[in-house]
């Protein structure tokens, strides 16, 4: 028998999404280090701009605290950062997962009422 678990194994990266354009490395680290000790924090930025493009990955580290990542996906997803809540989710690096056919769900015309939270819940 095999077991189903939401969790990747030894996964302790975490995709930051709908980032207000102007929150920072620090202000991530804020937040996020109260959950568990972050390794490193990358707001992803335009090349030639440097402005924010709304998302940023969070690294937790598993050797000292192997549930933080867990536990920061559960307790901060949808926390608003300078006021926009933000989307946590794992982050996937190994190509292999993205091409699986795993895949989001897109779905339109919803009631303006409706918010990511609103949609997850």
């Amino acid at each position: 028998a095999t077991t189903t678990t939401t969790t990747p194994p030894q996964n302790s990266s975490l995709y930051v999404g709908d980032l207000d354009r102007e929150a920072t490395e620090a202000s991530l680290y804020e937040l996020f280090s109260q959950v568990g000790p972050v390794a490193s924090i990358r707001v992803c930025r335009d090349a030639v701009t440097r402005r924010s493009l709304g998302y940023a990955y969070v690294n937790y580290n598993s050797a000292l605290d192997p549930a933080a990542a867990e536990r920061a996906l559960e307790a901060l997803n949808y926390t608003p950062v300078n006021g926009k809540p933000i989307r946590i989710m794992w982050s996937h690096r190994d190509p292999a997962f993205r091409k699986s056919g795993v895949g989001n769900i897109f779905i339109k015309n919803l009631d303006k009422d409706i918010d990511n939270k609103a949609l997850h819940d």
